[in-house]
């Protein structure tokens, strides 16, 4: 399995955000390919003090291959242009392998 997650800081305008991004974004992402499952959330929180981001975003994909060819996909590329339209404060993305829990 890998994960993509997206870390999105503060926008200038926390409503648009929101609006844009479920009712917009989101339904351009569960058209990417090769999706196995996706998580969001607005409530991004820390044990102490303000949270670092506004909104949380996860994406998971059989392998690597997967995850890179979704993002290179049209629709991908639709998903990726799309952000400048809501992610005003910018945001972090990272993606990585992940290793099963059990012995």
């Amino acid at each position: 399995m890998h994960k993509f997650v997206v870390l999105y800081r503060k926008p200038a305008d926390p409503d648009h955000f929101r609006d844009y991004y479920v009712t917009k974004h989101l339904p351009l992402v569960m058209k990417m390919p090769g999706l196995l499952a996706w998580r969001y959330s607005f409530d991004v929180a820390t044990p102490k003090g303000e949270a670092p981001y506004f909104a949380v975003f996860e994406a998971e994909y059989a392998d690597a291959a997967a995850m890179a060819a979704a993002r290179e996909s049209p629709q991908g590329q639709r998903v990726a242009a799309d952000v400048a339209n809501y992610a005003t404060g910018g945001a972090v993305i990272i993606h990585y392998p992940v290793q099963d829990g059990t012995d």
